[in-house]
């Protein structure tokens, strides 16, 4: 009863049985297997099998990472012309069609793989939009957390998938034979999209009409004073996951082997992220999700004592880990959720504002990364944890604090402008 009202406050008309939240962690699975699986998985290795040293290869994964941060400049366009699960299908398979085609060059470090690797990973985003879009279409508050879980659980547990299946085959399958693979891990998830929820096609109105509407939608999101406190939440340190990178970084320092530190950071730390991103659908609807997940990252900065302040042991690393993992999982799910909450409706540019709004979250992975590195380097090993807690929980306690004296009304208005114009 609680959440139906909150919904009723938000302006949102109560959930359907048809919008089948579960259904997202399929959606995402196309984008999770080529981002998460290849570029930032086994790519590295199936170069260093090739023979190019490490510098070309951090120069090309790199290069593949890009546009995860730019794809805001092309990904409007899933808003238009056909329907957005349309529009997932398309990128779904115009990324594995290019990803094979760079397979089946000679080296994967050429310049031609390199662009058609590159082409794969912008087709790729369009699966990010569209999957944006689409939960933007969702109505109930418990049903968007459920997406929110499910989509990054899905990212995480396909993206594991990709990287076990490719490694595996690696040395058995030749390159050619590799791309068909990836191509297929890719692409048939993506007909998930037809059990997608029911996404109403474009009314034909004039041009001039359809451009003012997407103002009003932009402008309601991102230029009003309470877009303010929800653009600084993306932009702040708090649980940017940089310290995942850095993990296997610190193994040595804490005595674990190398064989123990590939277990725990790569399918135990899967099957823990993506545990923590469906744990975190169990917080009831009535905490609003800004809420939820500055209260989550507060736990998930404070649980970094452990590898602070703790012995240099494997105990204290597995320890550490293992819970940092878990909750940084629900952080991922419960920001998913907080974009959502930003997003509003998605009326006619969701896919657009959802790029922009997603886009801006990467950027704390980014410089959070830098940061925990130079306090590494000042204060050793426990300076990496110290540097990503401290900073971290000043961020999260300023805008919780904040989140915590606005009436749940106050908050719920923005979804409900969006929606209404």
């Amino acid at each position: 009863m609680q959440e139906a009202a909150l919904e009723q406050v938000a302006g949102l008309d109560p959930p359907t049985t048809k919008e089948r939240p579960w259904l997202f962690g399929l959606l995402i699975a196309p984008n999770a297997v080529l981002a998460y699986g290849i570029i930032a998985g086994v790519l590295s290795y199936l170069l260093r099998r090739q023979g190019v040293g490490i510098g070309r290869s951090s120069e090309i994964v790199a290069l593949l990472i890009l546009p995860q941060s730019i794809y805001f400049l092309w990904s409007p366009i899933t808003d238009f012309w056909i329907r957005r699960r349309t529009w997932l299908i398309v990128g779904a398979i115009a990324s594995a069609l290019s990803l094979a085609a760079a397979f089946h060059r000679s080296r994967l470090d050429t310049p031609a793989a390199v662009a058609l690797m590159f082409l794969s990973a912008c087709f790729g985003q369009l699966i990010v939009s569209s999957c944006g879009g689409i939960m933007g279409t969702l109505r109930g508050e418990m049903t968007r957390r459920k997406a929110s879980s499910v989509y990054q659980a899905g990212a995480l547990a396909f993206g594991a998938l990709g990287v076990f299946v490719l490694a595996r085959l690696a040395e058995r399958r030749g390159m050619g034979s590799l791309g068909w693979i990836a191509a297929a891990l890719i692409s048939l998830p993506s007909l998930a999209a037809f059990a997608a929820p029911e996404q109403p096609r474009e009314q034909k109105q004039p041009i001039r009409e359809t451009f003012v509407c997407i103002w009003h939608e932009f402008k309601a999101t991102f230029f009003c004073w309470r877009a303010v406190p929800y653009t600084l939440l993306m932009l702040f340190p708090m649980a940017s996951g940089a310290l995942i990178g850095l993990l296997p970084f610190m193994a040595q320092d804490y005595h674990v082997s190398g064989q123990q530190m590939a277990w725990m950071n790569g399918l135990a730390g899967a099957l823990l992220t993506a545990s923590g991103s469906l744990a975190a659908a169990s917080i009831p609807g009535r905490i609003r999700a800004s809420v939820g997940y500055l209260s989550v990252c507060l736990l998930n900065e404070a649980l970094l004592l452990i590898l602070w302040l703790g012995p240099l042991s494997a105990s204290t690393y597995f320890i550490g880990a293992t819970l940092y993992l878990f909750t940084i999982g629900a952080c991922y799910a419960l920001f998913t959720a907080v974009v959502l909450e930003f997003l509003g409706q998605s009326g006619k540019s969701g896919c657009g504002r959802y790029s922009i709004i997603n886009s801006l979250g990467n950027v704390p992975v980014v410089y959070m990364t830098a940061l925990d590195g130079r306090g590494g380097k000042l204060w050793g090993p426990r300076g990496l944890a110290a540097t990503d807690a401290v900073v971290g929980v000043i961020g999260a306690a300023i805008l919780l604090t904040y989140f915590l004296t606005r009436r749940p009304t106050e908050v719920a208005v923005l979804s409900s402008q969006t929606q209404t114009l």
